[in-house]
């Protein structure tokens, strides 16, 4: 990645997360990455992690910079040890680097300093008493040893444990600035609960020679913009609260009234600076404002330089100063030596002929238009420059490199001379700074993909999330649209790989798999497993998720669907069936079909089925008349409760009587034949009942079912089938039936 781009950090830190996702023990900000351990065995098994995984990613560390078994380490701004957090020097800088004060004044500013703090600092008073000396009527100023402890206390003190505090993002944060006229100095404080305030770092540092010439409202906005910027990190992105003894610069700098376009230029700059951040501005008087007043009236020695720091607008107006050669004298005068301009001027003043010079053609054309001013040919209200002025001129006007448009525009309102417009355009296009700046070219019109000729051919992967606490791989079918969600712990190579595999194993492996230019993508690993597998990796073009559209869109689907149901008490697995089976069935707007049907060719059953008419009552009855129809025979029917003689297979008697209690369909019934003994028949198994109640043996013989048993095969006597009934796992209800093989036509036929 090339150094100097904006994003390149923020795109780093994405990226070395979720190469170092999963692992324990290891935290990386930027290029600073930290492996811990409870011992040394865990802190090897870590380390060696770490680098596993650093290499699998191809990344290398610097041997150099690495520090290994170390007991203390600052990081992101803190010295961290066995002991917990503590600050770094640099936020006590301030404090620490204080010079020994010089006069009454200066120890005045000390104890001030000491007395705002002075609740978190015990027994501070007798610390700071020989200071309080001399501060003593009629008492001569006498620096001595004495007063040399008390002060080195009395700032060891300040930057103790006892008074400083880290920072926490769930407090509101404080900014108090002052100014004096050598120094600047500002605090960073919380503000606890208890309504204390509780220092986080001090800053400080003396003016500069130029700075010193600044009238003190001047000293006083620079002395916030210094904290602001010394504290950037701290302050961007959040809201704040600035403080400041200076009434005047509460009303220029609030931010709920906008800049004054009557204040100074420079306080303007600071103002337009300053709507970068979320804050509220507040005054508080001098002698409460002790703790960034002591700190301005001995300051740091300052490290800027001795020259005055242009701002941009500065160095604006300055280059303005270079091109002080176009003037009306100048342009008068060279106007005059123009060989064509003084001719012009001449025809002008004494009437035009006609001319067939070409260089003249523009002018004559325009001869009633032109006119002279002060010496200077204009057409219009607009000068014609002459020649030797052109080039400073387009210059002048492509200083801010505005464009073309509005070089142009700006041009009409001062300046003219035949071909300016080509003349413009080629400067702007020659300009190496606007060609390396220039804005992106129209949008290409949108061309879709080809659309396979089957399902699974080709498909779109991409991953969602972190998205409720979740990551998830997204696979589409480009045929059918066809989504396929698998939640993964990390995505890395392996991971998807895995997701992949799982999902293959269902639909078979792709032709073509589109995707973008992710880590886990375009890593060795995963281009390996796409050719071994025999298919083709198409990747988008970078910084261009349109190419991946299929995906990208589900995406966004697939989170507000999630979204939507984060109200519904169910867990994450069952709102993602519900999703997936509600997707699937609902026809695409591309292709006017379900997913489902173009990707298995039929829809899947879901609980909507069970509100349209169940059609398969009405395919058997017409399937059952068109079976009755052709024997004109009528359909056997028989009641609730009606007595009937139903088959019975279990011994020799063919037929026993039994008691109809249900109609299961237009041929099923149940009939008990016993008490609490139910038999199911079919209607051919059952016929009107011609038993004798009385002696309960069949009269007639029935002659109209034949059932002939095959000779070859060996009867069961009635008691063998009983025995049978009695060892079976079936009930006694449901009898066991032997199946006796129809012969319609005699043996050897």
């Amino acid at each position: 990645m090339l150094f100097g781009v904006a994003s390149a950090p923020a795109i780093w830190q994405r990226t070395i997360d979720q190469i170092l996702q999963g692992l324990t023990g290891v935290q990386c900000i930027l290029d600073d990455m930290v492996i811990t351990g409870k011992n040394d065995r865990e802190h090897l098994v870590n380390l060696d992690k770490v680098m596993k995984r650093l290499e699998m990613y191809n990344l290398s560390v610097n041997k150099d910079k690495c520090k290994f078994f170390k007991d203390e380490i600052e990081f992101c701004g803190h010295k961290i040890d066995k002991h917990g957090l503590h600050k770094t020097e640099d936020k006590i800088k301030a404090i620490l680097d204080t010079p020994e004060p010089q006069n009454v004044t200066q120890v005045r500013s000390i104890l001030g300093l000491m007395n705002y703090y002075h609740k978190f600092l015990p027994n501070i008073s007798s610390v700071v008493r020989p200071l309080h000396r001399l501060l003593e009527k009629d008492v001569k100023w006498d620096w001595n040893e004495e007063c040399k402890v008390s002060f080195k206390r009395a700032k060891d003190s300040v930057t103790s444990e006892q008074v400083l505090c880290h920072y926490d993002p769930e407090l509101p944060i404080r900014l108090a600035c002052d100014a004096s006229p050598f120094g600047l100095g500002v605090v960073l404080s919380h503000k606890m609960q208890d309504g204390t305030e509780r220092p986080i770092a001090f800053a400080s540092r003396s003016l500069n020679k130029a700075e010193r010439n600044y009238s003190q409202i001047d000293k006083e906005a620079l002395g916030i913009i210094f904290g602001v910027k010394k504290f950037h990190t701290y302050l961007y992105g959040r809201k704040f609260t600035l403080i400041t003894d200076h009434m005047p610069l509460v009303s220029i700098f609030n931010p709920k009234k906008g800049i004054s376009t009557t204040s100074a230029a420079r306080l303007q700059r600071y103002a337009l600076f300053l709507i970068g951040y979320t804050y509220d501005i507040e005054y508080k008087n001098t002698n409460k404002h002790t703790n960034a007043d002591a700190l301005s009236r001995i300051p740091q020695e300052s490290t800027e330089s001795d020259g005055e720091e242009f701002d941009a607008v500065d160095v604006f107006m300055l280059k303005q100063l270079e091109h002080l050669s176009l003037t009306n004298n100048n342009i008068r005068r060279e106007t005059a030596r123009d060989k064509i301009l003084s001719r012009v001027y001449e025809f002008v003043q004494k009437g035009w002929t006609v001319n067939d010079d070409i260089d003249l053609k523009p002018y004559f054309n325009r001869k009633n238009e032109l006119a002279i001013s002060q010496g200077c040919l204009q057409w219009g209200i607009r000068t014609i420059v002459p020649t030797k002025f052109r080039q400073q001129t387009l210059e002048l006007l492509h200083s801010a490199h505005p464009g073309v448009v509005k070089m142009k525009l700006l041009a009409r309102s001062y300046v003219w001379w035949p071909r300016i417009d080509s003349e413009i355009e080629s400067l702007a296009k020659s300009c190496s700074g606007c060609q390396k700046h220039h804005r992106n070219p129209k949008q290409s019109p949108l061309y879709p993909w080809e659309w396979p000729s089957s399902p699974w051919k080709r498909i779109h992967i991409d991953f969602a999330g972190p998205f409720i606490d979740h990551m998830f791989l997204i696979v589409i079918d480009a045929h059918s649209k066809w989504p396929e969600v698998i939640p993964i712990k990390s995505t890395t190579s392996t991971q998807t790989i895995r997701g992949l595999r799982t999902i293959f194993a269902r639909a078979g492996l792709p032709e073509q798999i589109v995707s973008d230019n992710g880590p886990q993508f375009v890593s060795a690993e995963f281009q390996t497993f796409t050719k071994m597998n025999g298919i083709t990796h198409i990747k988008s073009a970078p910084y261009h998720p349109a190419t991946n559209g299929l995906a990208e869109r589900f995406v966004q689907t697939f989170k507000q669907s999630l979204k939507a149901m984060r109200g519904e008490n169910a867990d994450l697995n069952k709102k993602l069936a519900n999703f997936l089976l509600a997707y699937r069935n609902t026809p695409h707007t591309t292709t006017n079909e379900t997913p489902s049907k173009l990707f298995m060719g039929r829809n899947l059953r879901n609980r909507l089925d069970l509100i349209k008419p169940d059609i398969n009552r009405q395919v058997q009855d017409k399937q059952m008349k068109i079976a009755i129809k052709p024997t004109k025979e009528t359909l056997r029917q028989f009641t609730e409760g009606e007595t009937v003689a139903v088959r019975d297979y279990r011994g020799p008697n063919k037929w026993t009587s039994g008691l109809v209690t249900k109609r299961e369909g237009p041929l099923n019934y149940q009939v008990e034949v016993s008490p609490n003994n139910i038999w199911k028949r079919h209607a051919d198994q059952i016929r009107n009942s011609d038993f004798n109640d009385k002696q309960g043996e069949e009269i007639i013989n029935d002659k109209t079912v034949e059932l002939e048993i095959n000779p070859d095969e060996p009867t069961e006597q009635p008691q063998d089938l009983q025995q049978k009934q009695q060892d079976s796992e079936l009930p006694l209800s449901e009898p066991i039936q032997r199946r006796y093989p129809l012969r319609t036509r005699k043996p050897g036929y």
